[in-house]
């Protein structure tokens, strides 16, 4: 338990993802062993007390499976976009001054990475996804860098790194640690690392992909407000084509995501939750 409250307090200045995954099953190893003792303690049961350590595990699965359901449902029910559209960040407020994210864009700027646009999205009322996308300097790879506001005020940063070649194909390479569970056009070969939250590490793999294929990249020329916002809408149309979505017609009546869609996001959340590991359709 002191374990646990140490990694929060560290975590509300980090906003990490991977200190959230260990600090997740410290809750529920507390949960089960200390409610197992508890009940023991109490005269709740006499039965031995690694069977009662099992049933309060399967009870924490039980009942986070529950909140995650209502969640997800609230989520469909919700005027909340799920495929936001960005527009031009003009307020000076593009990227955070803290020291640990100015380190990253002094890491870019080392690299030969120049700022092309700094984007938002309202998510929320008055909350929003700061963005800032780089190009190095033959402008064939894409760096944008997403800043997600969290609950106790900390931000977490992700990466997603973007190259079209001439073959047609587009690979990314992100480090995202949110659940998408959608599907992606034929011609985007997606690979998500979420533990990989180093810049360097991540930008190291997408080059190690691109080599290994020996895919040759074209440079960018769309500017990144017009291609951000066409993938939104090219993602939104797929996944109302393929079900993910009800069609627009039925959204009022059963909200946005259908139901193998709210399954997909279950799944996809949970094993990024609790193992960092997205689902590969």
């Amino acid at each position: 338990m002191v374990l646990f409250l140490l990694l929060t307090q560290m975590n509300q200045r980090n906003g990490s993802p991977v200190i959230a995954i260990f600090n997740r099953w410290l809750r529920w190893f507390i949960f089960a062993f200390g409610g197992a003792k508890a009940a023991l303690e109490l005269g709740w049961t006499d039965r031995p007390y690694p069977v009662v350590v099992l049933i309060f595990f399967l009870l924490w699965f039980l009942l986070e499976t529950l909140y995650n359901w209502l969640a997800i449902h609230a989520l469909s029910v919700s005027p909340l976009p799920l495929f936001p559209k960005f527009t031009a960040n003009t307020s000076g407020e593009e990227w955070p001054t803290n020291p640990r994210l100015l380190k990253i864009r002094n890491w870019l700027r080392a690299n030969g990475f120049k700022q092309v646009q700094a984007l938002k999205a309202e998510v929320g009322p008055g909350i929003y996804l700061r963005v800032s996308i780089y190009q190095d300097s033959e402008a064939k790879t894409r760096a944008q860098v997403t800043f997600f506001p969290q609950a106790n005020g900390a931000l977490s940063v992700c990466y997603s790194l973007s190259s079209n070649t001439v073959s047609g194909y587009r690979y990314v390479t992100d480090n995202l640690y949110l659940p998408f569970a959608g599907f992606y056009p034929e011609n985007w070969l997606v690979k998500r690392n979420p533990w990989t939250r180093s810049l360097a590490r991540l930008m190291a793999a997408h080059k190690n992909r691109l080599a290994y294929a020996n895919a040759l990249c074209t440079p960018w020329t769309t500017d990144p407000l017009s291609d951000l916002n066409n993938q939104q809408r090219e993602l939104e149309q797929i996944n109302t084509e393929l079900g993910f979505l009800f069609p627009h017609s039925e959204r009022e009546e059963h909200g946005k995501i259908s139901h193998e869609g709210r399954y997909r996001v279950w799944k996809e959340y949970w094993l990024l939750s609790y193992f960092g590991r997205s689902v590969r359709y």
